[in-house]
């Protein structure tokens, strides 16, 4: 009985390293292998020509994807602003309200972006702005204002929830305090409870802006001519086949990507220590 529990033992001492040596083969060696084909000297992404950097090249003389970068960057940094803007009073109002008539109603509209398709939320999206045209002539076009409010609707769903989730860990004795030595709202809210939430704030913008993005879908539907965004062209270009030139660009994220981890991981760090 115990030979055959200290070989149980030792199996699944084993099992579990070999299990996880595998997910993480299967998550970076595409990336590897796609990182390496960047510097593939050949026009043909699937054969191997020597290696080169002047698909790197050829991607910074790329005006469409230099613009779509622009625009991916412009939507989504206004996108998360106002999404973040949203988000924390919804947040702040499904946490300190208390209950409220509509709050089922409220809860239901600022969650349901979560989880509904995102076909379903484009299509939607595109219908409210074709009916807005016709209604009120405006948007008269689609464009980056209407990815940005498009973006920002899934957005401030999302920080609604981090900030909800913050607040309700906060302690509200130290706003009644506040209340107490005389401070009134909405002096408590910007000088006691902004502060305290402005990690959920950072977190839902980081969040909001990467959601944004990454975002393919959604822009699909509400965007128009000149109004292409960066996962938008690519998709595009990789309908037609990988070309180094995609390679590089993902390449180039994800060294972006990385660096940004290793500093956030180094200032996690440095604050730990201190």
């Amino acid at each position: 009985m115990s030979d055959s529990r200290m070989s149980g033992r030792g199996l699944s001492r084993f099992a579990l390293p070999m299990a996880a040596a595998f997910g993480f083969a299967v998550l970076y060696v595409p990336l590897a292998i796609m990182v390496i084909y960047s510097f593939n000297a050949s026009k043909l992404a699937s054969v191997w020509g020597g290696w080169s950097v002047q698909w790197y090249g050829e991607l910074l003389r790329n005006d469409q994807i230099l613009q779509a970068a622009w625009v991916s960057l412009k939507v989504a940094a206004m996108a998360a602003t106002l999404g973040t803007i949203f988000g924390c009073l919804i947040g702040y109002a499904m946490s300190r309200f208390g209950r409220f008539r509509p709050r089922l109603l409220l809860s239901g509209m600022a969650t349901a972006p979560i989880v509904m398709p995102d076909v379903v939320t484009g299509l939607s999206l595109l219908l409210l702005f074709i009916s807005m045209e016709a209604l009120l002539g405006w948007p008269a076009e689609r464009g980056v204002d209407t990815i940005v409010i498009a973006h920002a609707t899934f957005c401030m769903a999302f920080v609604a929830v981090i900030v909800q989730a913050r607040l309700t860990d906060v302690d509200t004795s130290v706003e009644e305090a506040a209340m107490d030595l005389g401070a009134r709202q909405p002096r408590v809210f910007f000088d006691v409870t902004l502060p305290m939430m402005a990690p959920a704030l950072v977190a839902g913008w980081l969040l909001s802006f990467t959601l944004s993005l990454d975002d393919l879908v959604i822009a699909s539907f509400v965007s128009g001519p000149g109004a292409s965004t960066l996962p938008m062209v690519v998709f595009s270009k990789v309908r037609l086949g990988v070309t180094p030139e995609i390679n590089a660009l993902a390449t180039l994220l994800i060294v972006l990507v990385a660096i940004c981890v290793g500093l956030a991981a180094w200032r996690m760090r440095k604050a730990g220590k201190a």
